[in-house]
């Protein structure tokens, strides 16, 4: 631990935390946008927003897997309300790269759409971590989180897969692993060891089989 006692965040700090937060992630994103639509992103504005909002996505899945061993090593719990929202925007920021690309290159062609998710492997892995981060964002509500019981727990599990398909979508475009890319999977690599007792856990879980039901005498 960092510190010796608990931080403990009152109620005014994490409203403030939070709208800091907001005006960041939505103030960038809204700016990147407004640069394209101006013709002030460089020569290919629509690549740089494509770049923008697919990095945007892989730092917040970052940011949203490593909530959780920050607020053990402070300690300091209250930093475990911020997870869901950077979780949101994590989607957010996919759903606008995803829909650059619709939008711009492919100009609303949904049949184009199919066959390029058909036809190119890493469009495939992306639109499934897409669909993977809707999934999640539904179900993270509270009310819906209730219903699902410890189904919830198991989607959202699934969170490290977003993580490992975003990555593999980002190097596959690049056509290497080697810059960023293998920053981001050295990175990966040890978020994935912070979290080492929880995925074995998981895992375990996973493998574990159900008691069997004695049968009644009859």
């Amino acid at each position: 631990m960092l510190l010796k006692k608990p931080l403990r965040l009152s109620r005014p700090w994490l409203l403030v935390l939070k709208t800091l937060v907001h005006l960041y992630l939505l103030g960038y994103l809204a700016l990147t946008f407004y640069q394209a639509v101006t013709d002030q992103l460089g020569a290919d504005p629509v690549q740089g927003l494509l770049n923008f909002t697919g990095i945007g996505t892989v730092n917040l899945l970052f940011a949203t897997l490593t909530i959780s061993p920050m607020a053990r090593w402070l300690p300091c719990g209250d930093l475990m309300r911020f997870r869901r929202m950077v979780g949101l925007y994590a989607f957010a920021y996919a759903a606008c790269h995803f829909s650059t690309y619709l939008v711009f290159e492919l100009q609303l062609n949904f049949a184009l759409l199919s066959s390029e998710i058909a036809k190119r492997p890493y469009i495939l892995v992306g639109f499934s971590a897409l669909m993977l981060l809707l999934a999640l964002s539904i179900t993270s509500f509270m009310a819906i989180r209730r219903k699902m019981g410890k189904r919830w727990q198991q989607l959202h599990n699934m969170v490290y897969l977003c993580l490992f398909l975003a990555l593999l979508h980002y190097s596959w475009s690049l056509k290497t692993v080697w810059g960023d890319p293998l920053i981001y999977w050295a990175a990966t690599l040890l978020v994935l060891y912070t979290r080492r007792q929880k995925l074995k856990n998981w895992w375990l879980s996973k493998r574990r089989k159900p008691a069997p039901v004695a049968k009644r005498a009859s």
